[in-house]
């Protein structure tokens, strides 16, 4: 009877036995982490109760489970899905931002079939718990994407009579006729009749000035005529536009330099001092892009929120609740269909009736796609470039000062409602310049009045679009892989059978993290 009862009390030997004591939890899981078997961890994880997961989160190594992704997926998805069913207040501590990181480093190159099905549930369940990592996630992929624009406004910069040239050239040019002029007009200074140039400060009363003659009137303004000929020069007054052009290219440089920074410190792997900074960008950037696509959706919607209108892949498009606000996106994106199914088609007849594109016909391709590109990254960069300017004219130093969120926030809200009627002949002319100076080679380009046209329709759009509440932006994964039906719709010529993209005809529109128009790809 004894042995029996014995048996009875002895636990059962499969590895599934109940454990009551975080410690005898916490030496089962690392004795199974130890020999990878995740997913026996994971159901051990499943049954804690609220006291004992606090006590084994707070002293379970993270920092090995998560060196262990995507392999020890099931674990950690298990503790996050555990944590959010079963855990209120207090919250235990869990590094859900290295885990994040860590994440986005995996998706910024993946090696690994199958990696988006393994860790979406894990990104999901993370979301919740943490909801606060989507804008995290957000603001690092918009800080990537500006850097990345960045590192393209190092080209060429036109000279005061419109011809492209390096901007140090510009600027030692300007300079030196600045200095020619500044000579000169010393020079005249030195020669200024007294009448003009007053020796005597008594000579420059207001009686001595009523007393003037019409002879030493007409002598002073020969003077001041000739000073105001000589300083007054519009080729002068490239000197402050070439020097702003200098600092943002200096910030950009910045920014860059950070960003890659900041991949150096969660990635030690990266090579950072070999690859080149652009492709390592856009690989984080795309690895951001990738892990808000499998958080899902934002949980937290107000109850009047309005359902989806349709226009993004995703269960959710991050549209306000407001129905005029609603409104304005869905015909913004109706806009960006018009522009690939209609102007791009238009402008295309007016390439192919030139002799010189007649068999161009990738070629032409490239360009039209190429203008909507340069267009958005363009206009992103003059957007932030302009609140950049505000807070410099207003000695705003300190970014993450209150005030400074809340000077942003007005200047980006009056850039929204100013779109319509700001002025983007600069831009237009610098996307211009940047594709007809890559193409030189085809003067022909210059004088086609539909392409110029549809140039200036396609920054006008842009700037719109970067201006909205929830900015839109482009994909910039432009990787010819394998297609992908949440962001890539197939050409209608395209080859059906094979998945393989050989070529982007037109690039995906995101807002939010969601796609609301598909790129347009031939397979």
């Amino acid at each position: 009877m004894a042995d029996s009862r014995e048996r009875i009390r002895a636990p059962p030997r499969d590895g599934r036995e109940g454990f009551t004591s975080p410690r005898q939890v916490l030496r089962r899981l690392m004795l199974l982490s130890e020999g990878r078997q995740y997913r026996e961890a994971a159901t051990v994880v499943g049954r804690l109760g609220p006291s004992v997961l606090r006590s084994v989160v707070a002293e379970l190594p993270m920092d090995i489970l998560i060196e262990a992704l995507p392999h020890s997926t099931y674990l950690l998805e298990s503790f996050f899905n555990r944590l959010n069913a079963v855990v209120a207040t207090p919250r235990p501590d869990v590094p859900c931002e290295a885990i994040m990181w860590h994440l986005v480093k995996l998706f910024s190159n993946p090696h690994e079939t199958g990696l988006r099905q393994r860790c979406m549930k894990l990104a999901q369940a993370i979301g919740i718990w943490q909801p606060s990592l989507r804008e995290s996630l957000l603001a690092r992929r918009k800080q990537l994407d500006q850097a990345i624009q960045g590192l393209g406004v190092h080209g060429l910069t036109a000279d005061q009579t419109g011809s492209l040239i390096s901007l140090h050239v510009a600027l030692k040019n300007e300079l030196q006729r600045h200095i020619d002029t500044y000579k000169a007009a010393i020079h005249k200074l030195e020669e200024l009749s007294p009448v003009t140039a007053h020796q005597d400060p008594a000579q420059s009363s207001h009686q001595r000035l009523l007393a003037i003659g019409y002879g030493d009137i007409q002598q002073r303004l020969i003077d001041n005529k000739t000073l105001l000929t000589m300083l007054d020069k519009p080729a002068l007054k490239q000197l402050a536009q070439l020097v702003e052009n200098l600092s943002q290219r200096v910030q950009n440089d910045k920014e860059v330099l950070f960003c890659v920074g900041q991949i150096r410190r969660t990635d030690a792997t990266a090579n950072t001092e070999e690859r080149p900074a652009a492709g390592l960008l856009m690989n984080y950037s795309r690895g951001c892009d990738t892990v808000l696509g499998l958080m899902g959706p934002i949980a937290t919607l107000p109850p009047s929120s309005p359902t989806s209108n349709g226009c993004s892949s995703g269960g959710s498009d991050g549209y306000h609740s407001d129905s005029d606000i609603d409104e304005t996106n869905s015909e913004l994106v109706r806009q960006y269909s018009v522009m690939y199914s209609k102007n791009r088609i238009d402008t295309l007849d007016s390439l192919n009736a030139l002799p010189q594109l007649k068999h161009a016909h990738q070629l032409k391709a490239k360009i039209l796609f190429s203008i909507i590109v340069l267009a958005f990254r363009a206009c992103h960069g003059l957007k932030e470039r302009k609140v950049l300017e505000v807070r410099r004219t207003l000695f705003v130093l300190d970014a993450n000062d209150d005030s400074t969120a809340t000077l942003d926030r007005a200047v980006r809200q009056q850039l929204k409602e100013t779109a319509d009627r700001f002025p983007m002949g600069d831009v237009e002319r610098q996307v211009a310049n940047q594709v007809l100076s890559t193409l030189h080679e085809y003067p022909c380009l210059e004088a086609c009045i539909p392409l110029i046209h549809y140039i200036s329709d396609c920054v006008r759009l842009a700037w719109r679009m970067v201006n909205q509440t929830n900015p839109y932006y482009l994909d910039t994964d432009f990787t010819l892989g394998l297609l992908q039906p949440e962001k890539h719709e197939r050409y209608p010529i395209s080859e059906k059978r094979s998945d393989i993209i050989r070529a982007f005809l037109w690039p995906a529109l995101m807002q939010n993290g969601h796609c609301v128009y598909k790129a347009v790809v031939a397979t």
